[in-house]
């Protein structure tokens, strides 16, 4: 993985030279950086399989992932679900596990060499939202402000509640894949007892370990929160101090969370940690949200690090086309950006203060990012070969068909439904 790494870091330095040019299309730079991605594994995809097959790379992947739920956690503006609190929850608490269902009910008939567990985690891989990759959308002047904030938020959280969901089915399908492939010959009471005993453990200790990493997240966003505050306030630190400490509170948390002893979900005590760190740092302040001259830093390494994962997309791009791609799963990925989507959103939203064409507005739009392509990896990595391949596939196809829809079509789409308004 080494040289990987440096070729990536290579290709990042030079789209961070001419990037500027091209700020003005949203997609340039996810769809740059792809592109490099891919050029670079071209010659050698089975080496890039084998990288990102690794432990090391999943290490990576996992602080990559910690780091960015943490700055989406700290961005939020307003309470803990932000100015539109009532729209957030319903989209969060309803429309999400709606969604999630009726992913896992598709993928039933789409997917049928998949099992629930592994179709539960597709369904955790390709439903959270992010605008990185089409930031042109959410500034999109065609976009209500009211639904720009909307979306906002709602990005910010669902990758978060997610990675709990997340990070349960992917251990009792790893554990549950390697009771299904033992063959039949093979089964005996004792082949069954360790793979049945660790899903069991796993299945029990899921709900604790989530439970656990919230407290994690709260103690530790919560108290440093307080301390920044009482120093920015005493003049004992500046905001340079407070860039660094919001740099490194999301690895302290997914730490701590990781330590045997705790053995807890880290994404999750590093999202916690964000919102106890926003909440308490902004307490009895006029604004709501955090200064952005403290946020400034955990941003442009949260964007380094996307930019990392996008160049990983090519090389995972070509893993995916070199072992074929099947029609149900272009099909499963565009339902997953649409109708997967957007009818949990318009239910969830019936009787609420969003009207009808917000709600179908909102449903669609709903990109796909970073977070599916870090889960994405973190599965491929760690389930078995075939049902790896399976999750990798429907990633890549559901990213890169978000990038088409969302960051090409959409914004065109807006114009022209603005024009149709302003003439009706």
């Amino acid at each position: 993985m080494p040289h990987l790494v440096l070729i990536g870091l290579a290709a990042i330095l030079l789209w961070s030279l001419i990037s500027h040019r091209f700020q003005r299309w949203g997609v340039a730079g996810p769809i740059g950086l792809l592109l490099l991605g891919a050029v670079t594994v071209v010659w050698d995809v089975d080496a890039f399989s084998s990288a990102i097959d690794s432990p090391i790379s999943e290490k990576i992947v996992e602080i990559i992932l910690a780091v960015l739920l943490f700055a989406d956690a700290t961005e939020v503006k307003g309470g803990i679900f932000g100015r539109e609190g009532k729209v957030i929850a319903r989209l969060v608490l309803i429309a999400l596990p709606l969604s999630i269902a009726l992913t896992v009910t598709a993928g039933v008939f789409l997917i049928p060499d998949a099992g629930l567990l592994v179709l539960l985690v597709i369904a955790c891989v390709i439903l959270p939202t992010d605008f990185a990759a089409t930031a042109s959308l959410i500034r999109n002047r065609h976009v209500p402000a009211r639904l720009r904030q909307i979306l906002n938020v709602e990005s910010g959280y669902n990758d978060g509640l997610i990675s709990p969901v997340f990070g349960m089915s992917l251990a009792l399908a790893v554990i549950w894949s390697t009771i299904e492939r033992t063959p039949a010959s093979d089964l005996t009471e004792d082949s069954l007892d360790g793979p049945v005993t660790e899903f069991l453990t796993a299945f029990v200790n899921a709900v604790p370990a989530t439970v656990i990493a919230i407290v994690i997240g709260i103690i530790l966003g919560a108290g440093i929160g307080y301390l920044v505050r009482i120093a920015r306030a005493r003049a004992i630190a500046d905001a340079l101090g407070a860039r660094y400490v919001m740099l490194i509170l999301p690895l302290i948390a997914y730490g701590v969370a990781s330590i045997p002893v705790f053995n807890a979900n880290g994404f999750v005590a590093a999202f916690v940690a964000g919102i106890g760190y926003r909440l308490t740092r902004t307490r009895g302040h006029r604004s709501d949200g955090i200064d952005h001259s403290e946020l400034l830093l955990v941003e442009e390494v949260g964007a380094l690090a996307a930019n990392f994962v996008w160049f990983v997309l090519g090389g995972a791009m070509l893993i995916v086309v070199t072992s074929g791609i099947d029609w149900w799963m272009l099909l499963f990925a565009l339902l997953a950006l649409t109708l997967l989507r957007i009818i949990p959103v318009y239910l969830s939203l019936m009787r609420s203060s969003v009207g009808r064409g917000d709600r179908l507005l909102i449903g669609a739009l709903g990109p796909r990012g970073t977070a599916s392509i870090v889960f994405g990896l973190l599965a491929y990595n760690a389930l078995p070969e075939d049902d790896g391949v399976i999750v990798l596939t429907v990633m890549v196809a559901t990213v890169v068909g978000s990038i088409l829809l969302h960051g090409l079509a959409a914004p065109l789409l807006l114009r022209r439904r603005r024009l149709e308004d302003e003439t009706a």
